[in-house]
């Protein structure tokens, strides 16, 4: 039985770049994996605190 994960949950600054990190911590293109976004990122008032990182799950295909 494999040991690597099948499902990850990652952030990032956006959801893109969210999918982007989970896509490559698996070692998988997306066509490979179900990707769903938890919540979106917002940004902090002119790049003040209070950015809200993005959230994706991406698990692998059977």
């Amino acid at each position: 039985m494999s040991k690597e994960p099948r499902s990850i949950e990652v952030e990032g600054a956006s959801s893109r770049e969210a999918i982007r990190k989970a896509l490559k911590i698996l070692g998988v293109t997306r066509n490979k994996a179900i990707i769903k976004v938890l919540s979106e990122g917002e940004k902090g008032l002119f790049g003040m605190k209070g950015a809200v990182q993005a959230k994706v799950r991406v698990t692998l295909k059977e």
